[in-house]
């Protein structure tokens, strides 16, 4: 039995390992929820209808979809061209903090368009995450620094930025004249004019509310499906990712490409960051938002989807469902644990399932070859 390389990928497997791969993980969970003491059955029953079934249980799914999508399309941007951006969770951050910035500054400049507001904290959002980026980018790309490690630090700058602003400070940022303000470090609260729409769609069971992000996040994916399969720039990153030597051999610009392409992924984490403050939060939580652990798990959200961002959307409300279901069921019944292990066997079967695709069991039984004879002599009976 061999293991070796595959030279073409048939696209029915493309379909069926990561299939297969979840069949296994539920499986797997199983087993785990019987050594504990859970019916398999009941208690997939219980996720399925908390994260989708329930009045109200997909829009609260979709909340936290969305920032799972942006983080997702942001490490599918980097990883397609085999750049491995840690960062989405800083970068996300930064761009929250920018966002909400612009719109607190618009508010008080008595701008009461909500377009206006919107449009504002988006590009704030994508600029403030691109730059942080462009810090592992550049490294990277001229001292040849490994981008996981730069990035993955930069995560922990990033969060002492959000615990400064609010806890360490009197920025612009901190509430400082309200009661609640002086008691407690708060953050002050995005202008009604500048909090995002959402769409309410009558669909039963009640009523599902879509938020503007989530929308967003479906735009951005369509966007990088295009960009990344049918212009030029797409397929020299697809080179790239393939051979560097050949990339440079055909004279395309290395440094250039990753210094774009982390600053594009870091742009599409910042605008996840946005939309987290103009659709649900409202204001910085310096405590909150580092334990939501949007950047980490957008990182399981594109290697499920196997870095295609028009698979990150659905693969994102799937993790959203989970995670939902467990705030949801959460009790002494059923501890919130048991859904972080379904996520990590989900993962752990997913890139397991990848060795598949790319590579292949050859099982047979070897040829035993004999000794060499050795001539006879002349003249020998």
């Amino acid at each position: 039995m061999r293991i070796e390389r595959r030279l073409e990928t048939p696209q029915w497997l493309l379909v069926a390992v990561p299939l297969g791969s979840l069949v296994f993980a539920f499986a797997a969970m199983a087993v785990v929820l019987l050594a504990t003491g859970h019916d398999p059955g009941a208690t997939y029953r219980r996720l399925f209808d908390a994260a989708f079934t329930a009045n109200g249980a997909l829009t609260s799914t979709l909340v936290f979809s969305t920032p799972l999508a942006f983080t997702g399309l942001a490490a599918a941007a980097a990883f397609k061209m085999q750049l491995y951006n840690i960062g989405g969770e800083g970068q996300f951050y930064l761009g929250a903090v920018a966002a909400l910035g612009i719109g607190l500054y618009l508010g008080d400049r008595g701008v009461e368009s909500t377009f206006i507001s919107v449009v504002a904290m988006c590009l704030a959002g994508a600029v403030a995450g691109g730059l942080w980026a462009a810090i592992p980018g550049v490294l990277r790309a001229f001292a040849r620094t490994n981008e996981i490690i730069t990035s993955l630090m930069l995560n922990y700058v990033a969060a002492l930025v959000l615990t400064y602003l609010i806890i360490d400070s009197h920025s612009y940022w901190r509430d400082t004249e309200s009661f609640e303000g002086q008691t407690f470090p708060l953050s002050k609260t995005l202008p009604e004019a500048a909090q995002w729409p959402a769409k309410t769609l009558g669909i039963a069971p009640g009523d599902l509310v879509v938020p503007l992000g989530f929308m967003l996040a479906i735009g951005v994916a369509a966007l990088m499906w295009v960009v990344y399969r049918r212009t030029r720039f797409g397929f020299e990153l697809q080179v790239i990712g393939d051979s560097q030597r050949a990339a440079r051999y055909a004279g395309m610009r290395l440094r250039r490409k990753i210094v774009v392409v982390m600053v594009l992924s870091g742009a599409i984490a910042g605008l996840g960051g946005a939309s987290q403050e103009g659709d649900f939060a409202h204001q910085l939580d310096p405590t909150g938002l580092p334990s939501s652990f949007y950047g980490y798990t957008g990182i399981v959200v594109a290697a499920l989807a196997r870095y295609n961002p028009l698979a990150v959307v659905p693969v994102a409300v799937l993790i959203g469902g989970l995670l939902n279901a467990g705030y949801t069921l959460q009790g002494a019944d059923f501890p919130s644990g048991l859904v972080g292990v379904m996520q990590g066997l989900i993962l752990f079967s997913v890139l397991g399932g990848e060795l598949l695709v790319r590579y292949r069991i050859r099982a047979g039984r070897g040829v035993r070859r004999s000794a060499p004879t050795q001539p006879r002599a002349e003249g020998t009976a």
